[in-house]
């Protein structure tokens, strides 16, 4: 047995119950805790963890008068990466079906405890936990050490030779590899591990691994396979959602987005991305009612996305409440001076200034103030959110019949930009449906944009490859489209032995490649930060303790 020792340790305990609480809480100090902080609710607990760092959280999973449960407050934080490697997570629960639950976890829950149980049981679990985190300190050593390719290394070996936890080794293994871009590794490991244990987070694996690789159809097959034999394992519908958004079959991904939701009713991250998602299909009351709900349950959260407070300004500007619309700048102020140098906060909180003065008809103020937001549009940091918000920034100024002369050519160039894919162009021409005239335009860029990409190919096919990758490099350092930088790479790749300059004509290219990634022009609808749905948090010690 694996000795239990909690000296100087810090610990956590989740409850509703104050006997149980109490229990808990003195069993963890007989182990030798330093000190035990208590949480009788949900909402507590998520303050506590958010700005605190624990070595051991000891959670009850069901709180009949409260809202949520144990395991979507992990679900939650695991999603935001706020629970460090380092934290030994433990549920406590009465259900033995909750095995299935722990089975699919997105989180690899550490352990979990069936009631009755005994201070030794109690000792045993944490004990087996904390020496996985020893076992496994060489892969997160890496990882602190920004080593991703070592660490994907440890995890390959560790998987080949069946270590001691080889299957959680695949799991960060095959995350790492899906963060370096290496989708076919990736995938070839998460079907590694299916073959020896038909595991549901490997299975969701593999179709993030296709759909990272570009192959959403694909994706979607691996996703309703393993639904129909777990049709209650929400990471999965939300991958499925992300798949169909990627095939432009929004509908769809609503419906997908729905179950996940419905599933897990106070995740502030999935009311967000429904909502979101609803707001540019044009379901404005829908969209207001899950995104209201997600602030009212986590304005002060980590988890929370002020993008969220940006859209519902656009629902108050456009039904003209004013006090509604004062009410989202404020918040995001607020939100803002918790971190005053983010780029992306001020740009969401200057978007909601224009929004106010637009509303308040300060029209030389706005007509200012958009100028300066249209000159960024090419900056490295103005992504797929920006252009979707200056878009319609953009419609309710002409819906209000505010004359700008150069706004038609500053719409080309946000949407020979942006419009890479046809899902994207849906997307942004939809943030613009307040003035159908931008709508149409911004959709006809789409063409524009395969017109140039097609015009270029055809220097291949008259056997001038570096003709071609030159036309498309003109037209990528021109309208930083993603989808042209890549086309110019895929070429260049293909056809290098017959290019001469390839080495420096690759140079250019990657330089725009890591000026522009493909990942900032993705609809993130809520997913900005932390973990993405069916991945595993990374997050160290070190680093919680940095940001909390």
């Amino acid at each position: 047995m694996i000795p239990c020792d909690l000296y100087d340790a810090t610990a956590l305990v989740v409850d509703g119950n104050p006997t149980s609480r109490s229990i808990l809480v003195a069993q963890l100090r007989d182990l030798g805790a330093r000190s035990v902080a208590q949480a009788p609710r949900i909402a507590d607990a998520r303050r506590l963890l958010e700005f605190r760092t624990f070595d051991v959280v000891v959670c009850e999973q069901n709180f009949p008068n409260d809202h949520g449960t144990g395991q979507a407050l992990l679900d939650d934080l695991r999603r935001a990466g706020l629970l460090p490697f380092a934290t030994v997570f433990i549920m406590v629960t009465a259900e033995a079906s909750y095995a299935r639950v722990a089975e699919a976890a997105e989180s690899a829950l550490d352990s979990y405890l069936l009631k009755p149980f005994t201070a030794n049981e109690l000792a045993t679990r944490i004990a087996q936990a904390r020496h996985r985190k020893a076992v496994l300190k060489d892969i997160f050593a890496a990882v602190e050490a920004q080593d991703f390719e070592r660490a994907a290394q440890l995890c390959r070996q560790r998987f080949a030779q069946r270590g001691d936890y080889w299957l959680y080794a695949a799991r960060v293994g095959a995350e790492l590899l899906l963060r370096l871009q290496r989708y076919d590794e990736a995938q070839q490991l998460y079907e590694a591990v299916v073959e020896a244990k038909a595991l549901p987070w490997a299975r969701l694996g593999v179709a993030r691994a296709q759909l990272d690789a570009g192959q959403p159809q694909k994706a979607c097959a691996t996703l309703q396979a393993l639904l129909d034999n777990d049709p209650h394992y929400p990471d999965a519908y939300d991958v499925l959602g992300r798949a169909h958004i990627e095939q432009g079959n929004f509908d769809a991904a609503l419906a997908a987005y729905k179950i996940a939701t419905d599933l897990t009713p106070y995740s502030i991250s999935r009311l967000q991305r429904h909502g979101m998602l609803a707001h540019y299909c044009g379901q404005r009351e829908l969209a207001e009612q899950l995104l209201a709900r997600s602030a009212q349950l986590g304005l002060d959260s980590k988890m929370f996305d002020a993008q969220t407070l940006v859209l519902l300004g656009f629902m108050h500007l456009e039904t003209g409440q004013r006090k509604g619309l004062q009410r989202c700048l404020d918040d995001a102020l607020r939100v803002l001076e918790r971190q005053p140098h983010s780029r992306r906060l001020q740009r969401l909180a200057q978007t909601l200034e224009i929004a106010n003065l637009l509303q308040e008809a300060q029209v030389a103020r706005v007509l200012e103030r958009l100028r300066a937001m249209m000159a960024t549009i090419l900056d490295e940091d103005f992504d797929f959110e920006a252009a979707c918000n200056l878009a319609t920034l953009l419609a309710h100024t002409a819906a209000r019949a505010i004359q700008m002369e150069e706004v038609e050519e500053r719409l080309t160039v946000l949407g020979r930009r942006f419009c890479s894919t046809k899902a994207l162009t849906a997307l942004l021409a939809q943030a613009a449906a307040v003035h159908p005239p931008y709508a149409e335009r911004l959709s006809a860029l789409h063409h524009e944009v395969l017109s140039l990409v097609e015009q270029a190919m055809r220097q291949v096919l008259a056997g001038q490859p570096r003709a071609a990758v030159l036309e498309l490099l003109a037209h990528a350092e021109a309208t930083c489209n993603t989808r042209i930088i890549e086309s110019a790479w895929g070429t260049l790749k293909r056809y290098e032995a017959r290019i001469d300059d390839a080495a420096e004509l690759a140079q250019r290219i990657q330089a725009l490649r890591a000026r522009y990634p493909a990942w900032a022009s993705r609809a993130a609808l809520g997913d900005k930060g932390g973990r993405p749905p069916g991945g595993v948090s990374l997050r160290t010690m070190e680093a919680g303790a940095e940001t909390s």
